[in-house]
C-alpha cells in the first residue's frame, strides 16, 4: 500500500471505473484510490518541470495534469510549464508546452475542448482535443480583469466559466471573449470553485504557502447560490 507522506495532494479526478486519481505534488506522481487502498498510478517526473498541480480526467480516463513550471514558493524566476496526459494504462505524454502556470482545467460537454487557467498568464486558454486525446489549436478563451488571476475554475451549463482569483479575493464568471457577468467577493483568497446542487462552492484561504497554511488553519469552504447548473468535466 502506498502512503502519501511528506507531500501534498492536489488535483482530483474520477476514472470511469470509479477509482479516484490524486495528484501527489512534489513527487510528481498520480495515485489511485479504490475506496480501500492507495496505489501508484503514474510517474510524471520525467515530463513535469516542477510540482504537479491541478488535473481533469476525461470520459474515457485520460488525465490532463498541469504543473508549476518553477519553484514558486522559494522565489525562483517564473517560467512556462507543460500539460501532461496520462492514459488509462498509465502511459504519460507531453501534450502542451509554454503554458504559464497551468492550473484549473475543464472539458466541455462535447469532449472536444479543454480549457485551462493560466494563472501567471492571467487568462483562460482553450485547446482542441482530437480523437487520440492530443491537444492543439491553442487560443485565448478569456483574459482576466485587471489584477485578477485564475486558479481553480469550473464550467456552467450556460457556457460561462467561474474562476477563483486569490489575488483579488473573489470568484468571477466570464463568458467566451472575457465579459464578466457575475462577481462574488470573499474576505480572503479564493483558490478553487465547483458547482453542485445549485450552489457554487468556493475554497478560500489567507495564503497558499504551505508553512503559512499549516500555521493559520483558516481555510474554509464558502457556499453561494449558482445562477446555472454545472456542465462538462470535472
Amino acid at each position: 500500500m502506498v502512503e502519501l507522506k511528506d507531500d501534498q495532494p492536489s488535483g482530483l479526478g474520477w476514472l470511469p471505473d470509479g477509482k479516484l486519481l490524486i495528484v501527489s505534488m512534489s513527487q510528481r506522481r498520480l495515485l489511485s484510490w479504490d475506496g480501500s487502498e492507495l496505489s501508484d498510478y503514474a510517474d510524471l517526473s520525467r515530463l513535469a518541470s516542477w510540482h504537479c498541480n491541478d488535473m481533469v480526467v476525461d470520459s474515457v480516463g485520460n488525465a490532463y495534469v498541469g504543473n508549476f513550471g518553477f519553484d514558486l514558493h522559494n522565489g525562483k524566476s517564473p517560467k512556462s510549464a507543460e500539460i501532461v496526459r496520462v492514459d488509462p494504462d498509465g502511459h504519460c505524454s507531453l501534450v502542451a508546452e509554454d503554458v504559464f502556470f497551468p492550473n484549473g482545467m475543464v472539458i466541455t460537454p462535447d469532449n472536444k475542448t479543454l480549457i485551462v487557467a493560466e494563472t501567471f498568464g492571467r487568462c483562460l486558454s482553450a485547446f482542441d482535443i482530437d480523437k487520440n486525446g492530443d491537444l492543439s489549436g491553442k487560443q485565448t478563451w478569456a483574459e482576466l480583469p485587471e489584477r485578477a488571476v485564475p486558479d481553480g475554475i469550473c464550467l456552467d451549463a450556460a457556457g460561462g466559466i467561474w474562476s477563483a482569483s486569490p489575488t483579488t479575493n473573489e470568484c468571477i464568471r466570464q463568458i467566451k471573449g472575457g465579459e464578466m457577468t457575475h462577481q462574488i467577493k470573499t474576505d480572503q483568497g479564493a483558490f478553487a470553485c465547483m458547482i453542485g446542487d445549485g450552489k457554487l462552492y468556493v475554497l478560500t484561504s489567507s495564503s497558499s504557502i504551505p508553512s503559512e497554511c499549516l500555521q493559520n488553519k483558516d481555510a474554509r469552504v464558502e457556499v453561494y447560490d449558482a445562477p446555472f447548473d454545472r456542465a462538462g468535466l470535472p
